[in-house]
């Protein structure tokens, strides 16, 4: 079998005929569970897993959020595996409306890191790469996960992952929800002049949890029911709200640049806290009072009908799913179809508890396994600081994976594969 640049068998090219290898892929003994039947269907093969979800440890999927879009970050899936990817990158555009391919492979940086454009590049990207490893490897998430979750933005893949909207769908709620937040930093900084966006904090571990207070205290918010309703009649120039709680070293300020630069002065001089500050690469306060209309907006058009041809008829969200999925709000898996409903479309303006997501996978459900899907690195770094990078870490069967390039997948699929029966009764 010819090889791609990648290190990956190349698909058999005959349909007629079926390949079998057996005993080794890429010079290496398999083992029983890793037999490899590639079934030639035109430019695609299946690799088999067999099933031993009883006794394997338990296994999250997770997706990114904004800011990991760079230019170009398809073109490695594309040339890996054009017969899959391009009717996908068909299927993306055409939804979309426009090429969004071409921004996503020519650029400008700029034009991909707008909301509008930067949202569904990701989401999509994501699913693309989610697709390639079903079609040409057999990966089937339910069939090797629990747990599916996505950070911020990542939750719109997340919940087509778990089987609780078609891509169809989440990729036009992406598309729109983006428009309107848009929208929103646009009439702020119309209406009310100023500038907005994200600025990250990163402090010592033991410092955070303090920090925290200090900033409420700071903002008058106390507890989580009170951050939206003490800013609802604050000016945007005056917004400001904890947007993400990533780790237990980062949290990330959204709202009003000049706001958040007074905060900081206060916490420094008044509250003993010096964190790092690092602006954001984001043209808007997501999670934040501000992004108000795009929670409206998300609530009135998951309670209409989905997009999929003949599923016209039916509702766009599916209850139950094929895989718990954790909800970026309440850091607890959606427990119904109504409250999915509610928290993804309050997703848009609340914290995203991030940290806590992972603790309570980690920690109360045992989720030894982490792959995350998707561009960039930020999310398995993220995974990695609370529960430990693959290699690094004393637990059995315990490994943080990331898939954002084809030259990944080997190394998860056989660090899966060594630590299917590494599971205990935890």
């Amino acid at each position: 079998m010819k090889r791609l640049a990648t290190g990956l068998p190349r698909p058999c090219s005959s349909a007629r005929r079926t390949c079998r290898v057996d005993e080794q892929v890429h010079g290496k003994p398999l083992s029983p569970r890793r037999r490899v039947q590639p079934q030639c269907l035109g430019t695609q093969y299946s690799i088999r897993h067999a099933s031993s979800k009883a006794s394997r440890p338990r296994t999250a999927l997770f997706f990114p959020g904004q800011g990991v879009q760079r230019v170009g970050m398809l073109t490695p899936w594309i040339e890996a595996f054009p017969a899959t990817a391009k009717p996908i990158i068909e299927e993306i555009d055409s939804l979309m409306g426009y090429k969004l391919s071409k921004i996503i492979e020519e650029g400008p940086n700029s034009t991909l890191t707008s909301t509008v454009i930067a949202q569904p590049a990701i989401m999509a990207s994501s699913i693309l790469i989610l697709r390639i490893l079903e079609r040409e490897f057999g990966f089937r998430p339910a069939e090797r996960a629990e747990y599916t979750l996505g950070h911020s933005l990542g939750e719109f893949a997340a919940l087509v992952a778990g089987g609780y909207a078609s891509f169809e769908d989440s990729l036009y709620l992406v598309r729109k929800r983006a428009e309107v937040m848009a929208e929103c930093s646009r009439r702020a900084v119309e209406e009310h002049g100023g500038e907005y966006g994200m600025v990250a904090l990163v402090s010592e571990p033991d410092h955070l949890l303090p920090l925290i207070d200090a900033i409420h205290e700071f903002l008058g918010h106390h507890s989580a029911g009170s951050k939206s309703e003490s800013a609802e009649d604050v000016p945007p120039i005056q917004q400001v709200l904890i947007a993400n709680i990533n780790s237990k070293n980062q949290i990330v300020l959204s709202g009003s640049i000049e706001k958040i630069k007074t905060l900081l002065t206060h916490v420094r001089v008044f509250s003993g806290h010096d964190p790092r500050a690092v602006r954001l690469k984001a043209d808007s306060p997501f999670h934040s009072p501000l992004m108000k209309p795009a929670a409206i907006a998300m609530k009135k058009m998951l309670e209409g009908k989905s997009r999929v041809k003949g599923r016209e008829h039916e509702d766009l969200v599916t209850f139950p799913g094929v895989m718990q999925c954790i909800s970026n709000v309440t850091a607890r898996p959606f427990k119904s179809k109504e409250e999915l409903k509610d928290l993804w479309a309050r997703q848009a303006v609340e914290t995203v508890q991030w940290w806590d997501s992972i603790k309570y996978l980690d920690q109360e459900q045992h989720v030894r396994r982490w792959i995350g899907i998707g561009p960039g690195k930020v999310g398995r770094n993220l995974v990695g600081k609370e529960v430990g990078m693959r290699g690094k870490d004393g637990v059995k069967g315990g490994g943080v994976w990331g898939i954002t390039d084809p030259k990944e997948i080997e190394e998860v699929l056989r660090g899966l594969d060594e630590t299917e029966t590494s599971g205990d009764d935890d």
